[in-house]
């Protein structure tokens, strides 16, 4: 018996059978053993786990989760950023910290280590590829780091950023084929002295297990791309690549 199962075992039996295999194998995964391990469930719970008319479960998701985690990486990644390169500026430091902590790098975090795989989701939502699309995988991620924040606090969510996202740093930054728009934006706007790229939900339409955002990207107030996605994350990438285009083709013509 591993040392999770025991702890595990330790804390009760008021989980299903599914649930304790999940539990013991993300606790595995990051190292970090949970005092409260039904943070940790709620964090591996996505919103279709439960059916809208269950009223009793109906805000028993990882979405808060996420939430929280988001903010608790960023500060993690640009802390081991600004002290890891005192020689660059904002702007560089930002572009880094976009790649490291957006959609497509933690649902690679996520694929690589399956955490993926021990996700609480309908059936329904399981057939339609939920488990492998890049935008559940990447915010159960967060609500996991978020689990961790709220349980053992900043240093055990520090200690688990470093090891499983920060330590492949080199090679997600030498990955040529994740274009960061946003953070492109947002130096070439840096570099005119410029005002900073704002992001703005113009609408959202669909279900809840296919929505569907439209997002405008304004600078000093100046509409200059919107972009459209299945996510408020890749809408705001493909409105900043709008942007982009924009920009660059008026500095050409100019």
């Amino acid at each position: 018996m591993g040392l999770w199962t025991k702890l595990l075992k330790k804390q009760g039996s008021q989980y299903s059978d599914v649930d304790k295999v999940a539990l013991t194998a993300v606790q595995e995964i990051t190292g970090y053993h949970f005092r409260n391990l039904d943070l940790l469930l709620l964090a591996l719970t996505h919103r279709s786990f439960y059916k809208p008319t269950d009223k009793q479960h109906a805000r028993e998701s990882n979405e808060r989760l996420e939430y929280l985690g988001d903010s608790v990486l960023g500060l993690v990644v640009a802390d081991l950023l600004y002290k890891d390169h005192p020689d660059l500026r904002e702007g560089r430091l930002t572009k880094m910290k976009a790649m490291l902590v957006n959609e497509i790098t933690l649902a690679s975090i996520g694929k690589k280590y399956k955490l993926n795989e021990q996700l609480r989701i309908s059936p329904e939502e399981d057939k339609l590829g939920g488990r492998l699309r890049a935008s559940i995988i990447s915010d159960a991620v967060e609500s996991i780091i978020g689990a961790i924040y709220l349980d053992g606090g900043l240093p055990a969510a520090f200690d688990v950023i470093t090891r499983l996202i920060y330590a492949n740093k080199q090679e997600i930054l030498s990955d040529k084929s994740q274009k960061n728009h946003k953070g492109e934006l947002l130096e070439l706007m840096q570099s005119r002295g410029e005002g900073m790229p704002y992001y703005e939900v113009e609408s959202e339409t669909g279900p809840d297990h296919d929505k569907q955002f439209t997002v405008l990207v304004t600078v000093n107030s100046n509409k200059i791309g919107s972009g459209s996605g299945h996510t408020k994350k890749e809408a705001e990438q493909k409105a900043a690549a709008m942007a982009l285009e924009l920009v660059r083709s008026q500095g050409k013509s100019s």
